[in-house]
């Protein structure tokens, strides 16, 4: 893939660095966006700003424009499974795999044994075995599931060189005061809203207005309910989210670590702490063919950036305990089997509370209902 970091103006860059978390959830958000740009030596006016990131979005450089919507938090689980196929069959055992509608993510990795690695992603967890009980029939290979057992991080930024080259500009704050509600399911409305953005919002000058249009709803109730997800989890953050491959970050390392199991609350702060980290969690080991408890995601532009970024890791993990050479692994991703996103549809689906009624919003406070049933 092509990659453009080195085509980006410096206003685009700017975009970059400062927009993948924190965008103003208001009516019109590029306009305070511009104004903390402009405050921070970027000169550029809500138009202007508007204006580069939708070339941004069309050109590739960004996967999308809004939310980074936090599935497990929606509905339904998704779980990491790796699995080997022989060499001779590898293609045959990737089809395989990949006709399963459930699987979501496949890739090659670099390793002696277990060279799948895939996602599954389901409705309700007890599909998992059902899925990998058809996978290890059809393949004839068995499976080893790592569900997340612990989060410790999943902050998948990517900044370039450039101005606000540390990523910290966060506008969060602005937009409606909102509170937690508490509740675990979605209602009708919110599953509405939740599958309208996943994909992205319009890069228009009023984002959250169009979503509302779309759905015939209120926009006041659209903002206060983004916030809420926010303050709930159910939204990571909201902003541009980039191409890596495509700012040149090509380097995709699994960092696996058996870590002494009483050290693991320890050492998972620190590693996520990282800035290049990108996911980190605790999953369990299968005896006598994984023996790893930890992961550690990163990503480089070179290989050299992403080996130096490893030894990163092991020197911070060093700190903590004496890792042997045969206490971690590093897995690069070699080839891109299937990625078509987790079904968030279908997990949403099961997690939105039945309604017998339709009822029209009266205030900016009301629970609205689509109109288009």
């Amino acid at each position: 893939m092509k990659t453009v970091d080195a085509e980006l103006a410096p206003l685009d860059r700017a975009i970059v660095n400062a927009f993948q978390g924190g965008f103003p959830v208001v009516e019109r958000p590029f306009e305070p966006a511009a104004e903390a740009l402009r405050d921070r030596g970027v000169d550029v006016d809500a138009d202007g700003l508007l204006a580069r990131v939708r070339h941004l979005d069309e050109t590739g450089v960004l996967s999308r424009f809004g939310p980074l919507v936090n599935a497990e938090a929606i509905g339904g689980t998704a779980t990491l499974v790796a699995m080997h196929a022989p060499p001779e069959r590898f293609d045959d055992v990737a089809e395989q795999v990949n006709v399963h509608r459930e699987v979501a993510h496949n890739y090659e990795r670099e390793h002696p044994h277990l060279n799948m690695w895939f996602v599954v992603s389901v409705a309700d967890a007890s599909r998992v075995a059902e899925v990998l009980d058809a996978i290890e029939r059809e393949t004839g290979q068995p499976t080893y599931n790592l569900p997340k057992q612990r989060e410790f991080r999943v902050e998948a930024k990517f900044l370039v060189d450039g101005p606000l080259s540390e990523g910290d500009l966060d506008l969060s704050r602005l937009g409606p005061a909102v509170e937690p509600d508490g509740r675990a399911t979605l209602t009708p409305a919110e599953r509405d809203l939740v599958m309208t953005v996943q994909g992205g919002l319009p890069v228009t000058a009023t984002p959250y207005r169009d979503v509302a249009d779309s759905l015939g709803v209120d926009v006041d109730w659209v903002l206060r309910t983004l916030k809420r997800f926010l303050a709930e989890g159910k939204i990571r953050r909201i902003g541009v989210v980039p191409n890596h491959y495509a700012l040149g970050y090509t380097e995709n390392g699994m960092t696996v670590w058996n870590v002494p199991d009483d050290l693991v609350e320890t050492v998972g702060p620190a590693v996520a702490s990282l800035e290049f980290v990108t996911h980190c969690y605790q999953r369990p080991r299968h005896e006598g063919v994984w023996p790893y408890n930890f992961f550690a995601m990163t990503h480089g532009r070179s290989e050299e950036e992403s080996r130096e970024r490893i030894d990163e890791v092991r020197e911070t993990m060093a700190e903590y305990w004496d890792v042997g050479d045969d206490d971690w692994d590093s897995l690069f991703s070699t080839r891109i089997l299937k990625k078509t996103g987790i079904r968030l549809d279908e997990r949403a689906d099961a997690n939105t509370e039945p309604t017998d009624t339709d009822i029209e919003p009266t205030d900016s406070n009301a629970e609205p209902t689509t109109r288009n049933e």
